[in-house]
């Protein structure tokens, strides 16, 4: 078998590239789970390394994740201040700090999490409204009771049903960030796949709805305007970033288990 990759940060302690020098801090989008590998230099980015930076800022706040929300909200969802974003798995490693950064621009932020301590968190974190979805009863009608004035930005990492809701209740031009789909992950078959109902609401209400992976965008101008704005936020104390740590190589493998089944609280990372 072959090593399982993921993303990581690390220093070069090595190398034969003329790109990179021993001690460069780097990202690596396929990174193996080892505590030391050979790798293409194609393969690695390097991250911003100037004071007020810390390496282990690169798999929390200024994780893939972090960066993730960023680019999501704001080149995608193209934010105006006063209106009404939805983010779904609020209190997840992409959910938290998107709650945040609309928040620091100026929309109203409405929420959903997993469960009343997620719910909490979230609320703290700036959400002006957040709800429990696995106990409010029909989503749709939390949603209509929740956000009379309808959705303006939707970001999406759930799908499914949840996204088929939020379909009925979208304002004309209205955005809608698919990031994930986590409702639709694993599934026993492709029989078993959610079919959307309201997309007829994408055409009436002339809805955006555009996807994206962001490891496209690490060699774009996005990347350093990120980096600057979310660790100058950081630094001032305007936002917070919480992560769940797991010690240990060997415990990767139960981390992710606990990720799909929603155990995690903020962004899972586990140190080698």
């Amino acid at each position: 078998g072959k090593p399982i990759t993921n993303f990581l940060v690390a220093r070069v302690i090595a190398s034969s590239s003329s790109s990179f020098k021993e001690n460069d801090l780097v990202l690596d989008n396929d990174g193996k789970w080892q505590s030391e590998y050979i790798t293409d230099a194609k393969n690695v980015h390097h991250a911003v390394d100037k004071p007020g930076i810390d390496a282990r800022d690169y798999v929390g706040v200024l994780s893939m994740p972090s960066y993730t929300a960023y680019y999501g909200l704001m080149v995608i969802g193209a934010p105006k201040k006063g209106e009404t974003i939805l983010v779904s798995s609020a209190s997840g490693a992409v959910g938290q700090m998107v709650v945040q950064l609309a928040k620091a621009i100026g929309l109203r932020v409405v929420a959903f999490a997993g469960s009343d301590e997620k719910v909490e968190h979230v609320k703290k974190l700036g959400a002006d409204v957040a709800f429990n979805y696995k106990t409010c009863g029909d989503f749709g009608q939390a949603i209509r009771k929740l956000v009379p004035g309808g959705i303006d930005i939707y970001y999406d990492n759930v799908g499914g049903p949840y996204l088929d809701a939020v379909l009925a209740h979208v304002n004309d031009f209205a955005r809608i960030i698919v990031c994930g789909a986590i409702t639709q992950y694993n599934l026993a078959s492709t029989d078993d796949a959610y079919a959307i109902k309201n997309i007829v609401a994408v055409l009436v209400r002339k809805v955006r709805i555009e996807g994206f992976i962001i490891l496209d965008q690490y060699d774009s101008p996005h990347y350093t305007e990120f980096v600057n704005h979310v660790s100058k936020l950081y630094h001032e104390g305007k936002i917070e970033y919480r992560v769940s740590e797991v010690e240990g190589l060997e415990n990767a493998p139960q981390a992710i288990l606990d990720l799909f089944a929603g155990k995690n609280f903020g962004k899972s990372v586990v140190k080698a």
